[in-house]
């Protein structure tokens, strides 16, 4: 099994964001299968290995670089060409293309179907975040009837929708770091997120949207976006409620008919085990070795799939429209 390498900006508060801690929680559960460890390529840590002093080494053929963070991803594909690369792909739509020799593990099905459309010749795996197992209802009293997250959350919500519910119930708005996210889900009857328009301003898309899903887990009823990775686990009308629907009038008659029947929100083990350490462990192994056996090939044997390429694409949409012309004017 080869060693992998985690490649990140650099992990202290400047960089600390939903993506650092995704790609943190990964780490340590590759740990668990093989050598892992994390190298930075923006700033030297104490402690922690920098790329271009490990880079100085001659053979690197036991090692898979993993990368991750979407906007440094072109430079650092082109950087490691020579290498073994993988791509963990959390968010969607930064516009750059892989060649196949990269193989890419994605964190939703939304965007494992964005890469299978671009990358057809790629390997490419479903890997999901990991919900921790203290989000589950622990059966507080829940003294919050709304809470929402203001990091992310669109300008609809902070100003026109909680202002308005202000009047009609309690609402708690979290506008810095917690440190015990699942006590306070577990506070909660109702929780919003909004992330559509964050996302549209960003151009990428919402990778998989962890905090909605812990909510559930905790027993929140949830009312969400349904854009990007969201769309892999919510399903409005049965397990959440789409936001920001029509009116935000429609939006507050929802939440206040829900606060006045509240029930706890239930999701089978069955549905959450997808997003459990047991079973993303399982599946990390089993792409781990699927990348070993490709990597040995790859030492080997050149990729000879031809790519979509603009040209290509010219050359055979023209092939179609030729052979329909032939097909109605010659009877061929």
């Amino acid at each position: 099994m080869r060693k992998l390498y985690f490649l990140l900006p650099g992990t202290d508060r400047k960089f600390a964001c939903g993506g650092l801690w995704a790609e943190l929680k990964t780490f340590h559960l590759a740990q668990h299968l093989c050598h892992a460890d994390i190298v930075t390529y923006r700033q030297k840590e104490e402690g922690k290995l920098f790329i271009d002093d490990l880079l100085q080494e001659k053979n690197l053929d036991d090692v898979i670089f993993v990368i991750s963070w979407g906007f440094d991803i072109a430079r650092l594909a082109t950087k490691l060409k020579q290498y073994n690369v993988v791509y963990h792909a959390h968010s969607a739509g930064y516009g750059f293309k892989l060649p196949a020799s990269i193989p890419i593990i994605t964190v939703s099905r939304n965007t494992m179907g964005y890469w299978g459309q671009h990358s057809p010749h790629s390997l490419i795996y479903y890997l999901p975040n990991q919900i921790g197992n203290e989000f589950q209802n622990i059966h507080l009293e829940r003294d919050i009837d709304v809470l929402v997250q203001a990091r992310k959350s669109s300008q609809y919500l902070m100003q026109e929708l909680i202002p308005a519910l202000r009047q009609k119930c309690q609402v708690f708005v979290v506008d810095s770091y917690v440190e015990d996210l699942p006590g306070l889900f577990n506070r909660a009857k109702i929780y919003l997120y909004d992330s559509a328009e964050y996302w549209t301003q960003q151009g990428v898309s919402e990778g998989f949207g962890l905090q909605p899903l812990e909510a559930i887990a905790c027993g929140c009823q949830v009312f969400s976006s349904i854009n990007g990775g969201l769309s892999d686990y919510l399903d409005p009308g049965f397990n959440c409620y789409k936001i920001a629907a029509y009116s935000k009038e429609y939006d507050i008659q929802r939440i206040l008919k829900l606060l006045n029947n509240w029930k706890v929100s239930v999701l089978s083990e069955e549905f959450l085990a997808e997003y459990r350490h047991e079973n993303i462990i399982k599946r990390l192994e089993v792409i781990l070795d699927d990348l070993n056996d490709f990597f040995d090939h790859k030492k080997d044997y050149p990729g000879n799939i031809n790519d979509l390429t603009k040209i290509r694409l010219t050359q055979l949409r023209l092939q179609t429209l030729f052979n329909k012309v032939k097909k109605k004017y010659f009877k061929i």
